[in-house]
């Protein structure tokens, strides 16, 4: 079956944020758009629905309200320094970083709240740096917490898209997944591809891939917003670049199974330039989710500063790999270990103050607008409620009442056979040493205890510090981490208008790219490494550059 051939002024090449947001700029610019997915409608917004909301701002009322002073001067300087741009096709991904830290420190956030965007008041302090001023990280907390978190982020964005459908300016397809962009005399006028079996699939589940039809759609400019390639393991591991070690024999999955680099290969075909796919975005504190949505699908612990962390051997990780520091090195340190596992030996009343978990259903307080669970849930004793559900039903969770045990049973888990048992002892007593004085040798015990001089850490993110094995601190907690897949950074080479560019450097007429599918922005926007809270504002920047310029 192939349907009659459809038109438009503007064709969007996947449904999540950033294409959201480039459908909803066309729409105001009164152009006839035609969205395009290879999923079922109930996963209009993609992988920005699951996520955590965080925004990167400079400068914000909110920052300013718990004292901190951030500058666009000092958000370069730490953007920079994290990015390491080094490649002669980093120009572009420069480009879009100056720009985008411009809007950050700009009409971003106001952009948001004319749209009803709003904020958890305690700003995070992610990716934390710890080395020198001109090194990776954050200097100051700049991770604001979308209040309604990802669905927040998406919703008036679906709003906007959904009221142009009512009115007839906009025509939604799901199950259509675009196998060849259409081009004449070197221009792209639109997409070609399958139409895919109706599927009652939940948002997230694995749908079918059973073929039903054909489609043609031509365009007068179509915009590529597909998503990188977190979700086929068999892509990241041929992108895996050996400053990271060899990729892991297993991982878990951090975004839906559709999350499949397929249009990359795509826009390359069509003539697009992709670079810096070796750069990607992986995290080492995935948990297996006892109650998964997709194959293979891990959470992250959004850890505080205050948990040890070994190695499957047992081994302290070095300064400064304490945790929410430093991610992809942290991540290269583990892989040259030769084992795909870590570990965090901590507390009741750490896990307690200080596990978050990534994601908007991990997190219903805020994702509900709760006001009252959340006062319940972060501000009361105890675990929040997806959190204990974790250590209640969580496989790699251990909980024992005294070290002893603790350490017979994470030798008895699969993969402490690799323990050293006694080194696991004499880290954990070394460090309850360092606890009897305000003053420390140990690095990361001074680091945290700077940390508890921002309010917010202190009010609701790093516990009190205290010896592990202290038993008003509560059991002793082992956590078995696994490497989690999450963001591609490189992608389409992209002009600030969003407009994909060839080999030579020359836009191509008519195409377009936003989101993770163009590395957020250029190609790569955030160079080797990212500062968080920018991807979800990636997405967003990017595709409102690319909608407006397709609407011209």
């Amino acid at each position: 079956m192939t349907t009659t051939p459809l038109s438009a002024d503007v064709l969007v090449i996947g449904w999540g944020l950033a294409g959201l947001v480039a459908a909803s700029e066309a729409l105001e610019a009164g152009r006839r758009v035609i969205l395009v997915d290879q999923e079922p409608r109930t996963n209009l917004g993609g992988q920005a629905w699951w996520s955590f909301g965080g925004l990167f701002l400079i400068d914000s009322p909110e920052q300013r309200r718990m004292g901190i002073r951030d500058s666009l001067a000092l958000a370069t300087q730490d953007w920079f320094g994290t990015a390491g741009f080094d490649r002669p096709e980093d120009h572009w991904p420069r480009r879009w970083a100056e720009a985008y830290l411009e809007f950050a420190a700009g009409e971003k956030r106001a952009w948001l709240r004319e749209r009803g965007v709003s904020f958890f008041p305690v700003v995070g302090w992610a990716e934390r740096g710890g080395y020198g001023a001109l090194g990776p990280g954050n200097s100051v907390p700049r991770f604001h917490i979308t209040w309604g978190t990802g669905p927040g982020v998406v919703a008036p964005f679906v709003g906007a898209v959904e009221q142009g459908e009512r009115e007839g300016r906009i025509t939604i397809l799901p199950r259509h997944r675009v196998t060849e962009l259409l081009t004449t005399d070197g221009a792209v006028t639109g997409a070609r591809g399958d139409i895919l079996e109706s599927s009652p699939a939940d948002r997230g589940v694995e749908s079918s891939r059973e073929t039903i039809g054909e489609f043609d759609i031509t365009a007068g400019a179509t915009i590529v917003s597909s998503g990188g390639i977190g979700g086929n393991h068999d892509l990241v591991r041929a992108a895996w670049p050996e400053r990271l070690g060899t990729p892991p024999a297993q991982m878990l999955t951090g975004v839906p199974a559709y999350v499949d680099g397929s249009m990359h290969s795509v826009a390359a075909t069509a003539g697009a330039r992709l670079i810096n796919g070796d750069r990607m975005w992986h995290y080492v504190e995935g948990i297996k989710n006892w109650d998964p949505v997709w194959p293979s699908h891990g959470i992250r612990i959004l850890p505080g500063p205050s948990s040890l962390w070994l190695d499957a051997t047992g081994k302290r990780l070095p300064v400064p790999l304490f945790p929410g520091f430093d991610t992809l090195g942290t991540l290269a340190h583990l892989r040259a270990t030769g084992h795909d596992h870590s570990w965090f030996v901590t507390s009741r009343q750490i896990v307690e103050k200080e596990f978050a978990l990534s994601g908007s259903e991990q997190n219903p307080d805020l994702t509900g607008k709760d006001v009252g669970l959340l006062l319940k849930s972060r501000l009361a004793k105890g675990p929040t409620g997806p959190v204990q559900a974790f250590l209640d039903e969580g496989e790699d969770f251990i909980v024992e009442t005294d070290l002893e045990s603790l350490l017979e049973q994470m030798q008895r888990h699969p993969g402490g056979e690799a323990l050293d048992i006694d080194h696991v002892r004499r880290e954990v007593v070394a460090r309850d040493l360092e606890m009897d004085n305000e003053f420390t040798k140990d690095a990361q015990i001074g680091m945290l205890r700077s940390m508890r001089g921002y309010r917010g850490d202190k009010l609701i993110r790093t516990a009190a510090p205290h010896r592990l094995q202290d038993p008003a601190a509560g059991p002793l907690i082992a956590v078995k981490l696994h490497v989690l897949t999450r963001k591609s950074l490189g992608g389409i080479t992209t002009d600030l208008d969003g407009r994909a560019l060839g080999s030579d450097g020359e836009p191509i007429p008519g195409l377009y790219a936003a989101g993770e599918a163009s590395g957020f922005g250029g190609g790569g926007v955030h160079g080797y490494r990212a500062l968080e809270g920018t991807f979800l504002g990636g997405c967003l920047f990017s595709g409102r550059q690319a909608g407006r310029a397709a609407a011209r």
